[in-house]
């Protein structure tokens, strides 16, 4: 560039950006260097700038135009930001300095003769000129739309500052997702837009991409403890319930098919990555904008902390809620806590595991006063005391529960029933039937594990001990390795390929109850036995979504369960109903009153003198049909035609029937495997481990 055109530049200016001075905003009047270009207004700190890309022009500039340097060097002073203007090439400092000590042009350079325009190449003269790229494009698209590049600027600003707020409040229960959960003032925005405003520039940048990727993780957190107290009436443990997506998985297979499993599996990646990504680029966003106006951003977060203080002091609330949050360090604290808790309590129940009542006990004093009884224990899914007394549930199910103890009277059975407090809610039955079986309470997975490698007693494992009972299983959601049969002493177990059925699943349940319970009559009840049988079943019929339900069909007609490929078909689909709140409890309460029916219908049928049945619920259904604050509650029922089996437990205070009333005894379900061991005659000699 000719030497006197760069002297005529704004000599002020170069030497105010060479001195380090630079007048405040309120010094400085709006029209100087010109009116703030739309893409000074979009300009983030921290992203590349234009500088390092070839200008559309290659003339060099008028007297009267400033260069594009200039131009973002201005919008730098007048935003604020000497470090950017500092920073790119051929800084202000040093075109100001370049101006002054120059070399001049040869004299016989007219000043004002413009650059000579190459010519065009021959052969090139009808090739239409080539196409700005991308950069230019939004430049020149910045530069026609100043209104709504502000405008787009500002509201990208402003989405930014609520996402922020709105994950630093998150709530992680479903109950607590209201809205005055989300006008708190959040200690941890303030601490956050001191630490990034007073860092230098890079640092800053560093602070917050990894703050940033710290909110979008603790989101996805408090996200996945909002699924688990839906489903699992608890928070997301980091260390035990990774294992539990397999299953979850598995669960959508069965539920919505393979491709909508995958495709929900996609959506929830996607959701985590978009989660991660936008919690990142709002917090640098939000440390661009704090850097550029800091004086502003210091007035307001001594405002706002003024009034945070003063909610906290006087503990103002909203709607019941707190205006003064603190939730995300508290929510950071009560992880760490739950993690070393989470270790110690291995320890512990390791230890624990390996002290038993009836640990020594000789097969000889166990039970005896049941010897030559076919017991039963048989877990119904998802049977909680919500099916007994919810007002939409409980109608139907209770009238089941009435008619099959009218029905069962007839033929003779007698029936007691009580409540037991289940270890686990809404899923993870493996932990609530391995709770009622050891007597120790295995509410995670940490705990199952420990006790099922252990050889702390099972109930069923006792009857097996005695040498006076076969034991059996007839598992028909089993559908894989189930080394745990070891552990609770079955001698033969059957599982979902190996009872002969040939019909259509009922989403997640291999096959109606009503079937599994006639294949147990064929394969194992009927049979001639040397002794007893003591037989452990699962009914799966009532495991959620609900959907489809199977239906009674003639006992003699149930063959290899083909007879079920209609009534699958005329069935609900799951996703008519998994959605739908009251349509769930109406269709949970019609399996369990299905399961309940199979069940009775099937002791009345195949029942003798000698038969004893104990059946329950493994645990509640999800927080969707019981209710986000429902008990733990399970009913459990003793069915026999002997009286002296009620005799023994006549000090329980158990009600007559199938029914529990309301106010029966409630015992958490690791308590009744030593009431029971204790009511029929056990002697206890403990192991200490």
């Amino acid at each position: 560039m000719p030497l006197n055109t760069r002297q005529q530049q704004t000599p002020d200016k170069a030497e105010a950006v060479t001195d380090g001075v630079q007048p405040t905003e309120e010094e400085r009047p709006d029209t100087e260097d010109g009116p703030t270009t739309p893409a000074d207004e979009v300009q983030e700190e921290g992203t590349p700038s234009d500088e390092g890309t070839p200008s559309d022009e290659s003339a060099p500039s008028d007297e009267s135009t400033p260069s594009d340097e200039g131009a973002t060097e201005a919008a730098a002073e007048r935003e604020g930001i000497p470090e950017a203007a500092a920073e790119r090439d051929g800084t202000a400092e040093a075109e100001a300095t370049g101006a002054t000590e120059a070399v001049a042009p040869p004299v016989d350079v007219a000043v004002d003769t413009p650059a000579p325009v190459p010519e065009a190449a021959s052969g090139d003269e009808g090739t239409p000129p080539a196409r700005p790229g991308w950069r230019g494009r939004l430049r020149g698209w910045r530069e026609e739309h100043p209104v709504a590049v502000r405008a787009i600027g500002a509201g990208v600003s402003v989405l930014a500052g609520a996402f922020v707020v709105a994950s630093l409040v998150l709530p992680n229960r479903p109950e607590n997702l209201r809205i005055a959960e989300f006008v708190r003032i959040p200690v941890e925005a303030l601490i956050g837009a001191v630490v990034l405003t007073a860092l230098p520039r890079r640092p800053r940048l560093v602070a917050a991409w990894l703050c940033g990727a710290v909110l979008g993780a603790l989101t996805v957190l408090n996200l996945l403890d909002i699924g688990f107290y839906q489903y699992l009436g608890r928070g997301f443990n980091v260390i035990l319930d990774w294992p539990l997506f397999t299953d979850a998985y598995s669960y959508l297979q069965d539920t919505l098919g393979g491709s909508g499993a995958l495709g929900t599996l996609l959506a929830v990646l996607a959701l985590v990555v978009v989660l991660l990504g936008v919690s990142a680029l709002a917090v640098v966003r939000l440390s661009n904008l704090m850097a550029r106006h800091r004086s502003t951003t210091t007035r307001a977060v001594l405002v706002l902390s003024m009034v945070w203080m003063s909610c906290q002091s006087l503990s103002l609330q909203f709607s019941g809620v707190p205006l003064a949050s603190e939730r995300t360090v508290t929510m950071v604290q009560s992880r760490t806590d739950a993690i070393g808790q989470t270790v110690r309590d291995e320890r512990e129940f390791s230890k624990t595991a390996k002290v038993d009542a009836y640990g020594n006990t000789p097969g000889s004093q166990l039970v005896p006063d049941l010897r030559g009884k076919d017991m039963i224990f048989t877990f119904i899914e998802s049977y909680g005391r919500s099916a007994v007394e919810d007002p939409i549930e409980a109608p139907g199910v209770d009238k089941t529960l009435d008619t099959s103890t009218q029905a069962l009277a007839k033929a003779g059975f007698h029936a007691k029933s009580g409540w037991l407090t289940s270890a686990t809610y809404g899923g993870s039955s493996w932990l609530g039937h391995s709770t009622f079986m050891s007597g120790l309470w295995v509410n995670n997975q940490n705990r199952y594990r420990t006790v099922t490698a252990s050889n702390h007693l099972t109930l069923t494992d006792a009857f097996k001990k005695t040498g006076a009972w076969d034991t059996v299983g007839v598992m028909p959601g089993v559908q894989k390795g189930w080394p745990e049969a070891k552990w609770y002493g079955l001698d033969k177990v059957y599982n979902a390929f190996q009872l002969g059925y040939k019909g259509p699943k009922f989403s997640w349940s291999t096959m109606p109850d009503q079937y599994a319970l006639e294949q147990y009559q064929q394969r194992v009840h009927s049979q001639k036995h040397d002794k007893p049988l003591m037989s452990f079943l699962i009914l799966t019929s009532s495991h959620q979504p609900w959907a489809p339900i199977p239906k009674m069909v003639g006992w003699d007609q149930l063959g290899d369960g083909s007879v079920f490929n209609a009534i699958e078909k005329a069935g609900n689909k799951p996703a008519d109903v998994i959605a739908d709140s009251t349509r769930s409890k109406q269709e949970y309460g019609k399996t369990v009153q299905y399961s309940v029916t199979a069940l009775t219908q099937w002791l009345e049928r195949y029942g003798n003198k000698n038969t004893v049945l104990v059946f329950l619920g493994d645990h509640q259904p999800i927080s969707r049909v019981s209710g986000n604050h429902a008990s733990r509650d399970v009913p459990c029922a003793i069915v026999a035609k002997d009286p002296k089996v009620f005799d023994k437990i006549a000090n329980w205070g158990w009600s007559d029937g199938l029914r529990p009333a309301h106010n029966a005894p409630v015992w958490k379900m690791s308590a009744f495997r030593d009431r029971f061991l204790s009511a029929y005659g056990s002697t206890p000699h403990p192991s200490k481990g």
